[in-house]
């Protein structure tokens, strides 16, 4: 199983309820879009910083997933930081980028960018994992 069908295959209902969708799958990078709709936004029409959280914090669990030590039961996040930069209007498709900062035995520390599709930066998020 590659490791994009076994995000795919492993349950993660509130990413289906906001629109999540994984694109790209390796142990050193995951990537996902996510369709801006009026009911993720705040005033003006914009993307809520709420839900550029739950997007980053999904995508790096997702990519903590494929990287599980064999005897592991599961993952859950410590600590996330996330910078915003710039907004996202509704109707847009904003993409997430995972890359690990470490993997260790116990924890991961993940750094997912999320920006437009011109590639302009809308937040930066850190975020450290624990190994169940």
């Amino acid at each position: 199983m590659t490791p994009l069908d076994r995000i795919k295959n492993f349950p993660l209902p509130f990413s289906s309820l906001m629109g999540i969708t994984f694109v790209e799958a390796e142990k050193d990078r995951v990537v996902a879009t996510l369709l801006v709709r009026e009911d993720l936004c705040t005033a003006g029409h914009t993307v809520h910083g709420g839900a550029l959280m739950a997007f980053a914090d999904t995508v790096g669990a997702a990519a903590t997933v494929i990287n599980l030590p064999e005897d592991a039961k599961g993952t859950t996040t410590l600590e996330s930081k996330t910078n915003f930069v710039s907004g996202a209007p509704a109707g847009t498709t904003i993409t997430a980028t995972a890359t690990p900062i470490h993997r260790g035995r116990r924890t991961q520390v993940w750094q997912t960018r999320i920006e437009t599709a011109e590639k302009k930066l809308v937040a930066l998020v850190t975020q450290t994992q624990m190994v169940l």
